[in-house]
């Protein structure tokens, strides 16, 4: 498949993967909407545990999807290469992110994080409105100012530049063959 097919093809997953994910109607406005507010500064890494107290079915869509296995697709000898965490884990590099197996074991994998950014902030606004069943204008503003819907830039593309690493500097017995 020519790049530009792949480019349109992996647009339009994404675009269907937000829309199974976060519902059509907040799909389409996010897709058009002009930028969203920076969520507020200072927030650190929860988990993916963290979010799924309160986004349980989203959760359980990423825990059978790829994302989810993308560190224990790592052999063990590679599990410590910074070249590999920086898209097998969630927050590698970052003060509060992906240090090791043992002490973040909830950032190994590329979790929900990595797309929304840090919630540490939305999971301190969000908690007064957890038994609730319907939010009121102003605290969906609140919780969803407290988080990206996802982050500027093309996330994706930091990870997915090379599919399946056939042209990246991955190990040659790690590369899948076409």
């Amino acid at each position: 498949m020519c790049k530009w097919k792949q480019v349109v093809v992996g647009s339009m997953a994404a675009l269907v993967a937000m829309m199974l994910i976060f519902g059509e109607e907040n799909a389409r406005s996010a897709a058009t909407a002009g930028a969203e507010p920076a969520p507020p500064a200072g927030q650190t890494y929860t988990g993916s545990k963290k979010c799924a107290s309160c986004h349980f079915a989203q959760f359980m869509l990423w825990k059978k999807g790829k994302h989810s296995k993308t560190f224990d697709l790592l052999p063990a000898k590679y599990q410590k290469d910074p070249k590999c965490l920086d898209c097998h884990s969630t927050g590698f590099g970052e003060a509060t992110g992906f240090k090791d197996i043992t002490s973040t074991p909830s950032l190994a994998g590329n979790t929900c994080e990595n797309c929304h950014g840090p919630g540490s902030k939305h999971e301190e606004v969000c908690k007064p409105f957890a038994k609730l069943k319907k939010l009121t204008a102003v605290q969906e503003k609140a919780a969803r100012d407290s988080i990206w819907l996802l982050l500027p830039g093309n996330v994706c593309v930091k990870c997915h530049v090379t599919k399946a690493h056939k042209e990246s500097e991955t190990p040659k017995e790690l590369r899948t063959a076409d």
